[in-house]
This record gives C-alpha cells, sequence and structure tokens, in this order.
C-alpha cells in the first residue's frame, strides 16, 4: 500500500526548502520522487528517495532526470549505464520527468561523457522516434 499522505508531508518539506544545491548535466544525484500512481516510478524509503541521472539543466533550478534502477532490466525502455555508487544501474528512459533542485538531495557520481553520449542517444532513439507500423 502507498503512503501517499506521508509523501505530502514529504514533499511540503522539499518545497518549503531554500536549496543551494549546484547541479550539472551528467550528475547522478539521490532525489525526492515521491509515492506516483500506478507505473509511474517511485522514490523509496521515508524520504522516497531514488538515485537518477540529470540529463538536462535547463536553468539554476530545473532540470531532466532519468530514474535509475539496481534491479538488472532488459527491454526498449532500459539502459545499462555500469557501475554507479558501487552498484550496476539501469536508466529507466521511459520515466523521463522535470524536477526542481530542491528535490535532489546528495550526489553520488557522474558518469563518463562516451556512456552520456550514449544514453542520450538511446532516449532520443526509444522515446522520440516515430515507428510507422502500418
Amino acid at each position: 500500500m502507498k503512503d501517499f499522505l506521508r509523501w505530502i508531508g514529504v514533499k511540503q518539506a522539499a518545497h518549503e526548502t531554500t536549496s543551494g544545491i549546484v547541479f550539472d548535466e551528467r550528475d547522478i544525484w539521490w532525489c525526492k520522487l515521491g509515492a506516483n500512481v500506478g507505473y509511474e516510478v517511485d522514490g523509496r524509503g521515508g524520504s522516497f528517495e531514488r538515485p537518477v541521472i540529470i540529463v538536462k539543466k535547463f536553468n539554476l533550478d530545473t532540470c531532466l532526470v532519468i530514474p535509475l534502477t539496481t534491479k538488472p532490466k532488459k527491454g526498449k525502455y532500459y539502459f545499462s549505464i555500469g557501475s554507479a555508487s558501487g552498484r550496476e544501474a539501469v536508466a529507466n528512459l521511459s520515466q523521463l520527468r522535470l524536477v526542481d533542485r530542491r528535490r535532489l538531495t546528495q550526489k553520488t557520481g557522474v558518469i563518463a561523457k562516451p556512456m552520456f553520449k550514449a544514453l542520450l542517444a538511446e532516449l532520443v532513439r526509444v522515446n522520440f522516434t516515430y515507428e510507422d507500423t502500418v
């Protein structure tokens, strides 16, 4: 059972926080993604956090992120990035989302430029390429 009421409190506290966090593209951060609906990826633990890769920095306050999982997953929307914080990590390309920096809590690493370029190419290929099935 999802604890939406507890998430509301965590989310309100994050909203009311003044953040001096500085982030960049390619960074891996723990992020308060929350308790979400249906198949949307959730955060874990008391702070509803999950690691994410920052794929696009729009300004000092917002960025586009891809959630990570340590569970081995295969398929069109999963991309292995290798080791992150000492564990094998897989990016969930279908769960791309915009977040405010107040959701970011702790930087845990940076992925190498060649891996980041490969990740972006795969993200574009699977999410933004029209496939004519007719």
